[in-house]
């Protein structure tokens, strides 16, 4: 039956010749890879998204003046109190340092006013405070900053380019010398070199064997200068400096003189004013004790010494450091 045959033939061409249907296995791969693709693309438009929008914020909160300072917090430290220690509350501390055996040396100012001592220099013990040996100085003289270099205990005095130098061992052992700072606030020393400060912003270098000024540095922060630099201490090689009339210490560079950071103390003062009740003067007196790495302030007719151990400020200064920090320059005269 040829008709017959032809016929299936011709169906079969038929058949054969539909265009082929995806399967249901392959249809569902193409959709995964579709989604998968639209949700990378989505995924990183938010993300360009989100950055656009932070970048318009910070630059909308900066032009608004809001009130947050430019300083990293891990500039700025706040301390915490890990002991505290008796002090002379008469003692008008300007310089301190740590020996060594829990032993501090200590510079007072006075000129022997109503009811104040003449100015001296003094041996303390740390846990007791009391006074080990003492060298009172002459009624002209207001001493102030004070150093160890060796045996010999350096000292300057206020408003005098004069200054002395005991004997460690022996407080009546001394000499006088002159140096080439307008004034004396400040002394310290890295045990090759003395700094100075005269209550400005200029920090001074001085050769110990001639105490001639061989470098001068003033003292910054963001452009501008720190004034009423008093009391120094040398920390972790840098010059850390009581500002006069301030709960803050600077950190300052040995290299060039800027401040790398700030500690904030105003806790100390005015707890002491709380719990007192009666009146003190300000924040001065640093002293670092090198090998046991302990950290001391004290003030001014404070009763109390504090060790005190530095934390970075993890959130963020609402205040002005420069405010708070940086008042205007000592009017000398």
């Amino acid at each position: 039956m040829p008709g017959a045959k032809m016929r299936k033939k011709s169906n079969s061409r038929r058949v054969n010749s539909l265009p082929q249907q995806p399967s249901m296995a392959s249809s569902l791969a193409s959709s995964s890879r579709f989604l998968l693709h639209y949700r990378k693309i989505s995924a990183l438009v938010f993300f360009i998204l989100v950055v656009c929008l932070i970048v318009v914020l910070n630059t909308s909160l900066r032009k608004e003046g809001v009130s947050q300072s430019d300083v990293p917090s891990n500039r700025l430290y706040t301390v915490e109190v890990v002991n505290e220690f008796p002090h002379d509350p008469d003692a008008f501390t300007q310089g301190l340092l740590y020996a060594e055996n829990d032993t501090l040396f200590e510079s007072t100012g006075m000129n022997g006013a109503v009811s104040f001592p003449l100015s001296s220099v003094r041996k303390v013990t740390l846990q007791t405070g009391k006074v080990k040996a003492i060298q009172r100085m002459p009624y002209s003289d207001f001493g102030e900053g004070l150093t160890l270099l060796g045996d010999r205990l350096i000292q300057v005095t206020w408003r005098q380019s004069t200054g002395y130098i005991y004997d460690r061992h022996n407080l009546s052992k001394f000499e006088k010398f002159r140096h080439d700072m307008p004034d004396g606030w400040g002394l310290a020393t890295d045990g090759k070199i003395l700094y100075g400060s005269d209550g400005s912003s200029t920090l001074y270098q001085i050769d110990p064997q001639t105490m001639k000024v061989v470098k001068k540095q003033i003292v910054n922060y963001q452009g501008d200068e720190v004034h009423r630099l008093n009391e120094l201490e040398y920390v972790y090689d840098e010059v850390w400096a009581n500002v006069w009339m301030t709960d803050c210490i600077a950190r300052i560079s040995q290299t060039d003189g800027s401040v790398l950071g700030w500690i904030l103390l105003p806790n100390l003062r005015e707890g002491l004013l709380h719990n007192l009740k009666k009146q003190i003067d300000v924040l001065n007196g640093i002293a670092w004790d090198r090998d046991g790495d302990r950290l001391f302030v004290t003030g001014k007719l404070w009763p109390k010494l504090y060790e005190i151990k530095l934390h970075p400020l993890k959130t963020p200064f609402n205040g002005d450091i420069k405010q708070m920090c940086m008042p205007p320059a000592f009017p000398f005269s």
